[in-house]
């Protein structure tokens, strides 16, 4: 395991990679390979690079609803980093150099280095990826025609009984056409603190309103999903600023495939049934 490590006048920095299988990871220090969902299958190791989401105060056994989220929980309770993140092993913050994503040598070259994570760390408390933008759809829409909106209603009622301050800014990211997806951050410690400590409660009751157990296993992850229109609930409501980078995806995307099942949700009411 790779501990975060600081030295005088240098905060540490710690993102954890989740994967369910193993893959190669990026080399630099600051990150953590981190096996999700460890708990459920106990016989398998990836290696000593890897940690299990099951280690420590953990959530591990959730893995088949929460998705990444189980390494974000593990990063919040057992990482003693002074900014702390999540990230895919497909999906990664790139560098922001322009030149540095077209001169790279293969996809893992684009991905944003620590030196680099460190000097936007002057300027903010968080970092985001650029935001999704669904055109022809508001992030509600977008939902409903791919998913259960049951699920995103339920949302809105625990929020309107238990934190009625986070409802507009609920209801302005559903109307909008854009937002902060893929449960992709990093946050100085104080602030991921504050986020997780409101996000995994609000999900908790919602798993326990609707069980996810009731759904074929891509449906089951829906708490995973709702969490990701969440998170610009709670930054637009704190009022929090933030820095974007771009996202580089491991491997390439079928974005006519991906495009055609976009349009078939929208005209033809086909649900997704597998991720892209």
């Amino acid at each position: 395991m790779r501990h975060p490590q600081s030295s005088s006048g240098k905060s540490s920095i710690q993102i954890a990679v989740a994967s369910h299988r193993p893959y190669r990871m990026p080399e630099d220090a600051m990150y953590l390979p981190l096996h999700v969902g460890r708990a459920l299958h106990p016989d398998t190791d990836f290696g000593p690079n890897f940690i299990g989401d099951d280690t420590g105060d953990n959530i591990s056994t959730l893995n088949n609803y929460f998705s990444e989220l189980t390494g974000l929980y593990w990063i919040w309770k057992n990482s003693t980093a002074d900014y702390r993140g999540l990230v895919h092993y497909r999906r990664h913050f790139a560098t922001a150099s322009s030149r540095g994503r077209f001169f790279a040598k293969d996809r893992f070259s684009k991905i944003v280095g620590e030196s680099e994570i460190s000097q936007l760390f002057q300027h903010t408390d968080i970092i985001l990826p650029r935001k999704r933008n669904y055109v022809i759809e508001t992030v509600h829409s977008h939902y409903s025609h791919t998913f259960n909106s049951i699920q995103l209603d339920e949302t809105k009622a625990i929020l309107q009984e238990q934190q009625p301050e986070y409802v507009p800014a609920f209801n302005h990211v559903m109307q909008g056409k854009t937002a902060h997806m893929f449960n992709m951050l990093v946050m100085k410690d104080e602030k991921l603190d504050e986020y997780c400590s409101w996000l995994f409660p609000i999900l908790f009751e919602l798993q326990s309103r609707i069980d996810p157990a009731q759904y074929d296993a891509f449906n089951a992850r829906y708490p995973g999903r709702i969490s990701e229109m969440l998170l610009d609930v709670w930054i637009n409501t704190c009022g929090y600023s933030y820095l974007e980078l771009p996202v580089v995806n491991i491997e390439p995307v079928n974005w006519s495939h991906k495009g055609k099942a976009f349009l078939d949700a929208k005209f033809r009411g086909k649900k997704y049934t597998a991720s892209f």
